[in-house]
């Protein structure tokens, strides 16, 4: 009987030694993401130049392109696949050349969710919780990754996994695995912080591209 009451209090005390782990490991976790917020407000603006990668193995899916994206507040003016997107403050205007049409919608009408330019720095604040995961050296730098999980049992997301670089506070890349079995990494290969832009780089012309032809949509 006794060894039956020492068992069970030694299982007990692990269990809390590990619930005691996880609530540091929780915290830290935390505050390194609060340190990276913090750094990203420090900045007048931001240019990010990353690689894009979707994969789903069961699919046979493999897909990499390059894109590049300048911040500044809420507003961005983001170059992918051969379109640019542009918002403004209250609207968006997505510019596709190969279609010679220019697509305007107004702010908040992304799905919910969507992790969108303007939300690439800062998504985690919310609707997810976290976990302090590996760390690894990459070209000498260390970056440690956090395992976000959405609170949200439907999101189509069943995890991410967001490397930072524990020097600089930078968000080195960005793992979102889907339910489906899909997984799509953003590296950073260049990361910019206030740069020389022009005022009118958040600005869309409508003249200029009603003269050029475009196709004026509005949503």
């Amino acid at each position: 009987m006794k060894k039956i009451v020492l068992l069970a209090l030694m299982t007990f005390t692990v269990a809390l030694g590990t619930t005691d782990l996880h609530a540091q490991n929780d915290s830290k976790a935390k505050a390194l993401l609060d340190q990276v917020h913090q750094t990203v407000k420090s900045y007048d603006n931001i240019f990010i130049d990353f690689n894009y990668v979707l994969e789903n193995t069961a699919e046979n899916i493999r897909q990499e392109t390059r894109g590049d994206v300048t911040l500044k507040g809420d507003k961005y003016r983001f170059n992918y696949l051969g379109a640019t997107k542009i918002f403004d403050g209250s609207k968006t205007y997505t510019i596709i050349p190969e279609n010679e049409e220019v697509v305007i919608e107004d702010a908040g009408s992304e799905e919910q969710g969507t992790i969108t330019p303007s939300k690439m720095l800062t998504f985690y604040e919310n609707g997810y919780t976290y976990k302090w995961d590996i760390t690894q050296n990459v070209k000498g730098r260390n970056i440690q990754y956090i395992e976000l999980v959405p609170i949200d049992s439907n999101s189509e997301i069943s995890k991410i996994l967001l490397g930072i670089d524990t020097q600089t506070k930078h968000i080195y890349n960005l793992i979102e695995v889907g339910q489906s079995g899909t997984k799509t990494t953003i590296t950073v290969n260049s990361f910019k912080t206030d740069q020389p832009i022009s005022k009118s780089l958040f600005t869309f012309d409508g003249p200029k591209y009603e003269e050029m032809g475009y196709y004026i949509i509005n949503n």
